[in-house]
């Protein structure tokens, strides 16, 4: 009988955690983000913001939220640009603009984005529940929205190399502050990686490539010379 009640609750065991597993949005092929599930919105890239930037070089950032714009705008991942009171803190990032030329910033008074139902409205229309974030500051304009919207339902995720923070502890802070509310930190290139997934996808590869070349460095870099000695071999 003992041991009967033992097998009884060692399989009751593991059926709980596997239905916690099959619920866990932030484990499984159901984590990863695709260009059907997902959003990205882009918070406060202007130039008071980088005046103030502390956590990383100013040039970083550029390089990365245009990347993680690039990479969102190349596989149709709906986009939102938001700014904050800009005819006091600056228009939007230029480089950043010009990826979506055609895309007005929604001009917020609101800190925190996530208390601005326009953009709140944004987000339902589209249907998806995964929120890509990069936003200055991190610990204001990034970590308040992404507490809100992961406490209201939705998966979020922070690009943590296209925010910053005014100084490295401040943005250090705000990374762990989100994960113990449940927000899932990236990389740019993570998003990229993420979206293609599969190089058999070779309508986005070329797109990829590019962006690999122009933001990636070294990456871009050993590409290019790569096609060279290919190149050259063919030559040959």
């Amino acid at each position: 009988m003992k041991n009967l009640l033992i097998l009884f609750f060692f399989c009751l065991s593991l059926s709980a955690t596997a239905q916690v597993a099959n619920n866990n949005s932030k484990a499984g092929l159901q984590a990863l983000l695709t260009p059907e599930n997902s959003v990205l919105i882009l918070i406060d890239h202007q130039p008071f913001q980088f005046a103030g930037l502390g956590s990383h070089n100013s040039q970083t950032i550029i390089n990365n939220v245009v990347g993680l714009a690039k990479t969102a705008k190349a596989f149709g991942v709906p986009t939102l640009l938001t700014t904050v009171v800009e005819d006091l803190g600056g228009n939007l990032l230029k480089q950043l603009q010009d990826v979506f030329p055609e895309q007005k910033p929604l001009n917020r008074t609101w800190i925190n984005a996530w208390e601005d139902p326009k953009v709140v409205d944004w987000v339902k229309k589209t249907g998806r529940k995964k929120v890509v974030i990069a936003a200055l500051w991190s610990e204001i304009c990034l970590a308040m929205p992404a507490i809100q919207a992961a406490g209201e339902g939705y998966d979020v995720y922070v690009v943590t190399d296209a925010s910053g923070g005014t100084t490295l502890e401040a943005h250090e802070m705000a990374i762990h502050r989100m994960i113990q509310s449940g927000v899932t930190p990236i990389t740019w290139g993570v998003f990229g990686g993420e979206l293609q997934r599969d190089w058999a996808r070779q309508k986005t590869v070329p797109a990829m490539n590019k962006i690999m070349v122009e933001h990636q460095g070294n990456v871009g870099t050993s590409w290019l010379w790569e096609q060279q000695l290919l190149n050259n071999t063919k030559q040959k």
